[in-house]
């Protein structure tokens, strides 16, 4: 079972949020808090394998929660709950290390989905956050940050990128996986290669990172970079399915 804490300061939000969760028959609602501190005492004493946290609570607000989290009980993964009309924070979250973030208008499948994603050890990023961010950041300094970016996919790989390519648009490891003809478990280790290798945190960074260079569907980023040769060891099982 993935034991989730759910903090927020509202209680009706709460019971919206267990209700859906529990439907689950993988998921378990184990703790309620409604402020940061609380909840963070709350994951501290163990038995909590994901923290859904709002970013607006009382006393200490979600993301100080979540930087706490990193401290106290860094094995927790949280996951933090917004707005649209919270684009800042969102933008702070992917600095504190979060599991990602998820909107308070996703359907009820879409939460469920990040749960076991981040329980998992992926994060997970809403596709319509995805954009919301993407188009927050295209505001300012999209030139620098496109040409920093770009400089830092020079160290992948051609399938490393065409990986780093489809976490841009918000894909998990196993629709990654169909789109490229490879296996889930495959995808997976290119996911922690191409981490290391960008120095990132989490998928969230990643993605984001994508995002700036303008990394298109196949590995191409829009301005021209060196190209690398295929790991051959993991991509042969995807060359040969390709061919059929």
């Amino acid at each position: 079972m993935i034991r989730v804490l759910v903090a927020d300061d509202e209680p009706l939000i709460r019971a919206g949020i267990r209700m859906i969760l529990t439907s689950a028959d993988d998921i378990e609602v184990v703790a309620e808090a409604g402020d940061g501190r609380e909840a963070v005492a709350k994951a501290r004493g163990g038995g909590v394998d994901v923290a859904l946290l709002d970013i607006q609570m009382p006393v200490m607000d979600g993301l100080t929660a979540l930087a706490e989290l990193g401290r106290a009980a860094p094995k927790v993964r949280a996951l933090i709950l917004t707005t649209f009309g919270e684009r800042d924070n969102v933008l702070r979250t992917l600095g504190h290390g979060g599991a990602g973030f998820l909107l308070k208008d996703s359907a009820p499948d879409e939460l469920i989905q990040a749960v076991r994603a981040a329980a998992a050890g992926n994060a997970y990023l809403s596709p319509a956050a995805t954009r919301h961010v993407a188009d927050a950041l295209s505001a300012t300094g999209a030139t620098t940050r496109g040409e920093a970016a770009r400089r830092r996919l020079d160290a992948l790989t051609t399938r490393e990128r065409e990986v780093l390519a489809l976490l841009g648009e918000g894909l998990s490891n196993a629709d990654a996986g169909r789109r490229l003809y490879m296996s889930e478990a495959t995808v997976k280790t290119y996911v922690s290669r191409i981490l290391t290798k960008l120095d990132c945190d989490n998928r969230v960074q990643a993605a984001l990172l994508a995002r700036d260079a303008g990394l298109q569907p196949g590995g191409r980023a829009l301005s021209p970079f060196q190209p690398r040769s295929f790991d051959r060891e993991l991509d042969a099982p995807a060359q040969r399915r390709s061919s059929w």
